[in-house]
């Protein structure tokens, strides 16, 4: 008897499944904040994964004051550097940068990505930006990250824009030029317990045929021409192949973002979450430190980026209790 169900494989949200642009991932969207101003997100280098013993602190959760076992991300997250800023006006066509304020004396090991910047120093941006603030709907910084402060082998720092976020435009316009050429920690943005979200880019796995990249059934040893196909692609009129047919393409290498990542540890010791010998395919996490629940997208050494949450978590405000943190020998954690 013929199969009557088949239902939809894969999501059209993720359609077209091309590579993405660029192999840092692409924030899409800011959240609206409240409070003084401040920034709205960082970026780390993914290190490796572990297990942690956490006390399950959700009150529906029928785990509720037990220890339950999670596995969890360490993202490497060295100190930024404010570089510029920009601020934007809302066009037809969306946000348009009005004008950009960058250092005049930038330093050596961040000149690779900004020596065509500059010029006679930020002070006539920023001189624009005060007399048109009426304009301007959003501010930004542009932060620079110092790789040679992580276990990577690249010495050209990325640079990424951070929106503010909280208080007026003129405040946040204030807020943004005293961070101007000074240093950004992780710890001034976010909290352990808080929950965040993450944006990279996945694992590239090439060009891959439907059973592999749609999870298809294989047909019988009976069947004409192939096995690893659709057995049709679709009917004779209309005569195209509907998208919702499998077909071979790229997988992997996709822009993604992953909502209320909880932060179950913070810290500026690396000596704290790294095993004997480092990380495999990374190595020694050596300053400030994240630890999220849960798996992140992309290999070692991948740029992620994170952000204040943008949709509503059910996770408690209130740091967990980390009971145990694998780090290859099972060393109990120290109490602080």
């Amino acid at each position: 008897m013929p199969r009557v169900r088949s239902p939809k494989r894969g999501s059209k949200a993720f359609s077209p499944r091309k590579r993405a642009k660029s192999i840092n991932g692409k924030v899409n969207f800011w959240p609206e904040a409240s409070g003084e101003p401040h920034l709205l997100g960082f970026t780390g280098f993914k290190a490796g994964m572990t297990h942690v013993f956490v006390i399950e602190d959700r009150g529906r959760s029928p785990d509720f004051g037990n220890e339950v076992k999670s596995a969890a991300t360490v993202i490497d997250t060295p100190p930024m550097m404010v570089v510029g800023l920009r601020g934007y006006e809302k066009t037809f066509d969306g946000l348009f940068p009005l004008t950009e304020a960058w250092l005049k004396d930038i330093p050596i090991d961040l000149y690779r990505r900004a020596k065509t910047h500059g010029g006679d120093g930020p002070e006539p941006a920023l001189k624009k930006l005060e007399e048109q603030v009426d304009r301007v709907v959003q501010v930004r910084v542009l932060a620079a990250t110092q790789p040679r402060l992580a276990e990577v082998e690249k010495k050209k720092p990325d640079l990424v824009e951070i929106a503010v976020g909280g208080g007026s435009i003129k405040e946040q316009l204030d807020y943004a030029k005293e961070l101007l050429g000074k240093t950004v920690s992780i710890s001034d943005i976010f909290n352990a317990g808080e929950s965040i979200d993450v944006i990279g880019v996945t694992k590239g796995k090439g060009f891959q045929g439907p059973v592999k990249r749609w999870g298809i059934r294989i047909l019988q040893h009976k069947s004409r021409k192939t096995r690893r196909g659709v057995a049709s692609i679709g009917p004779w009129k209309p005569r195209r192949v509907m998208p919702g047919v499998p077909r071979a393409g790229q997988m992997g290498f996709h822009n993604r973002t992953e909502y209320n990542k909880r932060v179950l540890l913070m810290g500026s010791d690396g000596d704290r979450v790294t095993p004997k010998g480092g990380f495999k395919n990374y190595g020694e996490v050596r300053g400030d430190y994240l630890l999220l629940k849960g798996s992140v997208m992309g290999p070692p050494k991948r740029l992620i980026k994170l952000r204040k949450a943008a949709r509503k978590s059910r996770y408690p405000l209130e740091p967990p209790q980390v009971t145990y943190l694998n780090i290859e020998f099972s060393k109990q954690l120290e109490d602080d």
